[in-house]
């Protein structure tokens, strides 16, 4: 790798590619040539820094400075201006461009995403560079065996990210003993909202693949799977690029660094069923099978793919587990609270000023993730709810804004952290009509293996018909809260126990919204 003066960090995802990427791209390394900085700017493509919907971003190191919005006819401003003259372009820096201000770029406490806008992600010199493969290093050079591994993990109070928060070397734990075991990674991110997964497969494909490569050695595994969503092309594309160059380097494949362990990984893609986000359906999909729910127990860790004990964690969860392995489970636990360790990422949406991605530890109030790091809301607007972990999570009103954002604080006012999303909400937005939509993608998405789920999705969106043209009546509200939890008692998988969380939250904090709607503040039956 060559030295430079600067490093000119483009931002490469599916949002800047077209919103005209590649063409900035050209542009700037023509200008570069054409103003004879090319031994001194390193113009490099790089993961996801930060920001949504702002169009074409890139970074400028070491000054520290980001420019968004940035068009091919601002390129030759650029260049003369801040790469060959030293004077920053105010009118493109992203603190200055509405309605992108300094929130999401604010001090953050990045772990998983410590590399992600900072390394070019097709590189695995500067994957290095970054620490991707201490953990594996350290492994080999201390000699730990697996139950060290596992153990490090359990110590670190690691939970799972997908949702569900439970422990992940004790899940690790329980994999039951056999010849063959695999490891799978659920990056099949379909939660509405959610964006989290493909940015960090985008802009760091190495440091899940270390993880991998950590979780299978501590369960005894010798193959690991991706199974991505099919829509994530580049993610797709960079993750491959990612697993031939460990393969090349003794990364992946037999003996891995003179070892003795063999461990492996493909890519298998998903065809956009939000069902295939649940573990054993996502089995299924892989076995090429329909994908369906299985009955649980057994659980993956006894019968998974090909009726073999199978793990199955999510991105986030495994992008976390080397540099538990690399520092340590006390570094690990100085971040976040006692009972949930660790950062968080979390995709801010919505009305906020600024929507796009952040990590920040456990425990972080819902006030500061959308105020400080999301700017607040637009235009000025008053802050009415947050939907909190995509359409399967629970919607949380003024009182709930110093919530701390973990597993166990949100039991409090019912709400889970599920998939990281925040859809911030507005004084305009109508909670019938969200929580209409809501019902409407669980009714588009059920499976329909099981009768609860079936009909009881359809139901709830025939209630909800009712209650938005006005011909509900208040006995509709209870109605809803019943089907939702006959269809959480007895469906199969946790789509169809999934509507009763925004409905009770949306009930609860926004009642008589919903009799407004019907016009029924004293209608009954």
């Amino acid at each position: 790798m060559r030295l430079a003066r600067v490093h000119v960090l483009v931002e490469i995802n599916d949002e800047s590619l077209l919103a005209g990427a590649r063409d900035v791209l050209a542009a700037l390394h023509k200008t570069v040539d054409s103003q004879g900085l090319s031994d001194e700017v390193r113009i490099v493509e790089t993961g996801d820094l930060g920001a949504s919907g702002t169009g074409v971003t890139l970074a400028v190191h070491p000054d520290g400075i980001t420019y968004a919005g940035v068009t091919v006819d601002d390129v030759p401003e650029l260049v003369g201006e801040h790469l060959l003259k030293g004077r920053f372009v105010e009118r493109l820096r992203a603190s200055s461009r509405p309605p992108v201000t300094t929130g999401l770029v604010r001090k953050q406490t990045r772990i998983v995403l410590e590399n992600c806008g900072r390394i070019d992600p097709e590189s695995l010199e500067e994957a290095i560079a970054g620490g991707a493969y201490e953990a594996v290093a350290r492994v080999v050079e201390k000699k730990l065996l697996p139950v060290n591994i596992i153990d490090e993990i359990k110590a670190s109070g690691l939970r799972g990210r997908g949702g569900a928060g439970f422990p992940t070397g004790l899940k690790w734990s329980f994999t039951a003993p056999g010849d063959e075991k695999y490891v799978v990674c659920n990056a099949d991110e379909g939660e509405p909202g959610t964006f989290k997964d493909r940015l960090i497969l985008e802009g760091d494909p190495h440091r899940l693949i270390e993880g991998m490569i950590l979780a299978g050695y501590a369960v005894g595994a010798n193959r690991g799977y991706i199974y991505i969503r099919g829509e994530y092309a580049l993610s797709i594309r960079r993750v491959q690029i990612a697993i031939e160059q460990a393969r090349k380097a003794g990364l992946l494949g037999q003996d891995i660094l003179g070892t003795g362990f063999d461990f492996d990984i493909d890519v298998r893609k998903g065809a956009g069923a939000y069902v295939c986000g649940e573990e054993t359906a996502l089995i299924e999909s892989m076995e090429g099978k329909r994908g369906n729910p299985r009955l649980k127990p057994p659980y993956p860790g006894a019968v998974g793919l090909w009726d073999k004990p199978t793990v199955v964690n999510n991105v986030e969860t495994l992008a976390n587990v080397p540099p538990i392995i690399a520092r340590g489970a006390d570094w690990f636990r100085e971040f976040g609270t006692p009972g949930c360790t660790g950062t968080k990422v979390y995709t801010i949406l919505g009305h906020a000023a600024n929507c796009g991605l952040i990590e920040v530890e456990m425990g972080t109030t819902l006030r500061s993730i959308v105020f400080d790091y999301g700017g607040g809301l637009k235009d000025g607007k008053s802050f009415k709810a947050a939907l909190i972990g995509g359409a399967a999570g629970a919607f949380v009103g003024v009182d709930g804004l110093d919530v701390k954002m973990d597993f166990d604080n949100l039991n409090e006012y019912a709400a889970v952290l599920g998939s990281g999303a925040v859809l911030v909400i507005n004084e305009d937005a109508s909670i019938v009509d969200l929580l209409a939509g809501i019902l409407t993608f669980f009714r588009h998405e059920s499976c329909g293996q099981c009768a609860p789920c079936r009909h009881g999705t359809g139901r709830l969106v025939a209630i909800m018909d009712r209650i938005r043209s006005g011909e509900g009546i208040a006995e509709d509200l209870g109605k809803l809260i019943e089907v939702a939890r006959a269809m959480a008692q007895s469906s199969l998988c946790p789509l169809g126990q999934s509507p009763i969380l925004p409905i009770e939250t949306a009930l609860r904090c926004f009642r008589e919204e919903f009799l407004a709607q019907m016009g029924a503040s004293e209608r009954t039956a």
